[in-house]
């Protein structure tokens, strides 16, 4: 699906500043933002309280009006807003839990429990080394280094697909399969 003209002014309109705007734009999205959030919490077996849920949301609009709307300019409208912001609401969500995460337990990036949101083996229940050769066994190499950029680094699909010579709609079933071979061989 594409941008709607309805989208397409209340974004401009959004970038341009305008108060009234900005508000129809968060009453617009913000089930869709709760529903991202929560969404995350669910799938990595992360139970929020309505206050963290809040906050986690908070986060998304704080980080979505960050440095004049960068994450909003960046937005080429190849797809639905709705679409870019429930991926962009994901991506926030899981980093952030990660953090909190971190902060919480003094683990090092490198050694991160299965529930980290965005880990390839959420359901696995083990322990993931992101530097042990073995982590990665049965992958071939762009395999672990797409793995690597997106769930260590943060890396774009555009990133990884840049990096690796791959189209950028190509990386999201790359990453699939990939991570589904890392489940079955756990």
């Amino acid at each position: 699906m594409v941008l709607s003209n309805l989208d397409r002014e209340l974004l401009n309109d959004c970038l341009a500043g305008n108060d009234e705007a900005w508000r129809g734009f968060c009453d617009r999205f913000m089930g869709l933002i709760v529903h991202s959030v929560g969404h995350v919490a669910q799938a990595f077996r992360i139970r929020l309280d309505d206050a963290t849920r809040d906050d986690m949301v908070a986060e998304v609009f704080l980080a979505l009006l960050d440095k004049d709307f960068a994450v909003l300019r960046r937005f080429r409208g190849d797809s639905s807003l709705a679409s870019y912001l429930a991926v962009v609401s994901r991506r926030i969500t899981m980093r952030r839990l990660a953090q909190r995460k971190l902060r919480g337990s003094g683990t090092s990036i490198d050694s991160i429990s299965s529930d980290r949101p965005g880990s390839p083996l959420a359901d696995s229940g083990e322990l993931l080394d992101w530097n042990a050769p073995e982590t990665f066994r049965g992958l071939s190499e762009e395999e672990a280094a797409a793995v690597r950029m997106f769930h260590l680094e943060g890396k774009s699909y555009r990133e990884i697909g840049m990096h690796l010579g791959l189209a950028e709609n190509s990386i999201g079933p790359f990453l699939s399969r990939a991570r589904d071979k890392l489940r079955r061989r756990a």
